[in-house]
């Protein structure tokens, strides 16, 4: 025998009646039936009920009547209102001082400052209020800034944001990763894993992907088993992970063992195909470091050092330079692992020429080459070329650069050493300055020596052809991408000719091109009509042309786990860098929600 349907009170609809405020002093709260004399709530919204209630428990009620009646209900009504109001306002106190503590503890994490500042803050933050506003002193006291209150924080910051990136990282078509690899101050290896990914708007995602600690070895198959899991772990398909750039140690890029090489081969088996390039700026940086003339930078650094090195030298030389209102105050030292370095030290060491003669002799230690014209021109070529090197590092640069702008720096760069070489061989120096003052002051130094920089740029343009092959692999690639209308169509694979043509005649959509973005003027096609077009712009967008965001991240890495922070765990400070190099802002309301209650430490 079948059972009997049970009555669902939801489904009968059941709506509050106003008259039952007059009649038996009841009012609706949040959908419940409240009686306005105990407070108390009936179980189903219906009359039968509320009559009962009020007739069994309140008949003394009845004795008010008209005018009376109405005043009475008006006043129970606002003594209700008055007590959830209490309670709501001292709920929200309590949100508002969780919130605050979120936004404090994001700045933590922002500007590196320890977990513990966190305290030192709220006892600013008192003493000010104090002062200035003593009454809202209890609201400042309920915000929680203790230690495990601020890391608490930042975990859920981290957690949140993780998710948005997960999220944004799912929807794109296409995603490229960059990884570079160094060591903390506690010696253990940190894996950075940097995510750029384009959607179907053409809209781009750069961001942190993980941060993974080598405990071990950091061999390839390391580093391609932590790449592996942090792309695993988030969701991601590996058909469309089409471009992979790292710093080009060898564990990065072996041709079997390397990291790269197991990354592409796994893209394979998914059907997807990625290419694997070293950071631009790491090699142009090597190509730098190949110029070499004579001892210029090795006598440069040891007169920088004798000065620098010892105490009384260093502050009698700052004194010198005071004295005689010198353009700088002191010498720079050279630091071979950064990018600007060498050119910084050379234009400094130039500018401050005369008056480190004039300081050696004084202390009986005169340097020679100062006074030899050859060698002064050989300082003045080098100063020159190392500029422009400089400018170029510059260029190459900042985060979010579409490979097709990298590439063109570095294409301009070497037709700029080709017309330096020809202009050279002439004994033209119109783009070198500095050797232009020398030229003027020692007309016939130039000539003994103009060979030998001829020589010197000759190499360097041998270099740079050298070097970037993973660039020049994909350049028509690039090309297309970056000048779809300067193309042959037979140059590009076939699925694009068709298509290729089709924009290129359209005169709206070359006008488009000259006066749009690339992101945006790709944005603007349609779909149906250039899907393949589209999809080849999202891949070459989607590509990391250098490691720098990694190379900016590592910064922050060691500002944050110093040789003062070192019990830092490795997964805050993951939390912490993430929290530190993000577009994306955190959604305090969502993370609210998950919480049980807004206790201020909770």
């Amino acid at each position: 025998m079948a059972e009997p349907k049970r009555r669902k009170i939801a489904s009968e609809c059941r709506k509050f009646q106003t008259r039952w405020k007059n009649e038996y002093f009841f009012i609706e709260t949040k959908g419940k039936c409240v009686c306005l004399i105990c407070n108390e709530t009936v179980a189903v919204m219906k009359e039968y009920n509320v009559r009962r209630h009020y007739e069994t428990k309140h008949q003394t009620f009845t004795s008010y009547t008209g005018a009376e009646r109405e005043e009475k209900v008006k006043q129970m009504t606002a003594s209700l209102l008055t007590q959830q109001q209490f309670f709501f306002r001292a709920n929200k106190a309590q949100e508002n001082a969780t919130i605050a503590s979120y936004e404090v503890a994001q700045l933590i994490a922002l500007h590196g400052k320890s977990f513990s500042d966190g305290d030192f803050i709220k006892q600013c933050l008192t003493k000010v209020v104090g002062i200035m506003c003593p009454e809202k002193m209890q609201d400042f006291n309920n915000v929680s800034m203790s230690r495990n209150t601020v890391v608490r924080r930042i975990e859920d910051l981290s957690a949140n944001l993780k998710q948005q990136v997960s999220d944004k990282a799912c929807a794109c078509d296409f995603y490229s990763i960059a990884c570079d690899e160094s060591t903390d101050a506690t010696d253990t290896a940190q894996l950075l894993i940097f995510l750029r990914g384009v959607d179907d708007n053409f809209c781009i995602t750069e961001e942190l992907l993980d941060l993974r600690s080598l405990k071990g070895t950091t061999t390839g198959k390391d580093i391609f088993e932590a790449v592996s899991d942090a792309i695993d772990s988030i969701g991601l398909k590996w058909d469309k992970l089409c471009g992979l750039t790292t710093d080009g140690a060898p564990a990065m890029t072996g041709e079997r063992k390397g990291m790269a090489s197991m990354v592409c081969a796994k893209v394979r088996e998914s059907g997807g195909e990625a290419v694997k390039m070293h950071c631009i700026i790491h090699q142009e940086a090597l190509c730098a470091k190949s110029v070499q003339l004579g001892d210029v930078m090795n006598t440069v650094v040891k007169t920088v050092n004798i000065i620098r090195a010892r105490g009384l030298y260093h502050r009698e030389f700052q004194a010198f330079l005071s004295d005689v209102d010198a353009e700088y105050g002191d010498l720079l030292y050279h630091s071979d692992v950064r990018w600007l370095s060498r050119g910084s030290v050379l234009q400094r060491f130039y500018s401050l020429r005369s008056n480190i003669d004039t300081f050696l002799k004084e202390k009986g230690r005169p340097l020679h080459e100062l006074s030899d014209p050859l060698w002064l021109a050989d300082l003045a070529f080098l100063v020159d070329l190392t500029d422009h090197l400089n400018t170029l590092n510059k260029r190459l640069q900042g985060k979010e650069q579409l490979v097709s702008q990298l590439y063109a720096h570095m294409k301009a760069f070497r037709a700029k050493l080709r017309l330096f070489e020809s202009q050279l061989r002439n004994f033209n120096v119109a783009h070198f300055p500095t050797l232009t003052e020398i030229k003027c002051a020692f007309p016939d130094a130039l000539s003994a020596k103009m060979g030998e920089y001829v020589s010197v740029i000759t190499s360097l343009i041998t270099e740079f052809s050298r070097r970037f092959q993973d660039f020049s692999v994909i350049e028509k690639k690039i090309t297309l991408f970056a000048a779809p209308f300067s193309m042959d169509a037979e140059e590009v694979e076939e699925s694009l000719q068709l298509e290729l043509i089709e924009m290129q005649c359209d005169d709206s959509l070359k006008n488009q091109h000259q006066l749009l973005s690339l992101p945006d003027f790709y944005r603007s096609l349609e779909k149906a009509k250039f899907p393949l077009m589209r999809r080849h712009a999202k891949r070459m967008m989607s590509l990391f042309g250098s490691t720098y965001i990694c190379e900016q991240t590592f910064s922050l890495l060691t500002l944050n786990k110093s040789r003062l922070r070192t019990r830092m765990t490795d997964s805050h400070l993951c939390d912490v860098l993430r929290i530190s190099t993000t577009k994306l802002t955190p959604d305090l309301p969502a993370i609210l929600q998950t919480k049980a209650q807004h206790h201020c430490s909770h």
